[in-house]
């Protein structure tokens, strides 16, 4: 298996813990009653999951050996309703590096193919960093209100467009 293919692979465990992070953190929010903080990070999960599976289809489409890698337990204690969005941004802008790098390994053993199907998960990072900078930002604001988080989530999400508009297909369909 080349590089490019493996590091895609990689990806698929770097994708599958993301959701699993974001389940975590989702249940922490839920455990305390904040239902549109539970429901954002469910959601968050629910997306990674289906970026790991695009990657999927992906590598079958390619006709590339899928491996799926295992993961290592999701962060679930927090000391406050910031911890874990503060953890979010973090592991965005991880994969942002991680997608970056794999860009610019495919850009470097001439897979010009691969390196247009990263283009689409680029953007969408430079989304999710700038969505989860906005939300850290209203949750230190109002960590003392967390009424006002849910709130402003409530109002957010509204009306909003599909997320994943324009993706790759996933591995099982838009499951």
């Amino acid at each position: 298996m080349g590089r490019f293919p493996q590091g895609l692979n990689d990806q698929i465990g770097h994708e599958f813990a993301a959701s699993q992070q974001y389940v975590a953190i989702a249940t922490y929010y839920d455990a305390l009653t904040l239902p549109q903080l539970a429901a954002h990070f469910y959601r968050q999960a629910v997306e990674e999951r289906n970026h790991a599976m695009m990657i999927v289809q992906y590598l079958l489409d390619a006709d590339e050996q899928v491996t799926m890698p295992g993961t290592e337990a999701p962060r679930s204690g927090f000391t406050d309703v910031v911890a874990p969005v503060r953890l979010a941004l973090e592991q965005e802008r991880r994969v942002t590096q991680q997608i970056s790098e794999l860009a610019q390994l495919a850009r470097d053993e001439r897979d010009l193919v691969g390196e247009q199907f990263l283009h689409w998960f680029l953007q969408e990072q430079r989304e999710e960093v700038s969505s989860m900078s906005a939300l850290l930002a209203v949750v230190e604001r109002s960590q003392e209100h967390v009424m006002a988080i849910e709130e402003y989530l409530a109002r957010e999400n509204r009306g909003t467009p599909p997320v994943e508009a324009g993706a790759p297909p996933a591995a099982g369909g838009a499951l």
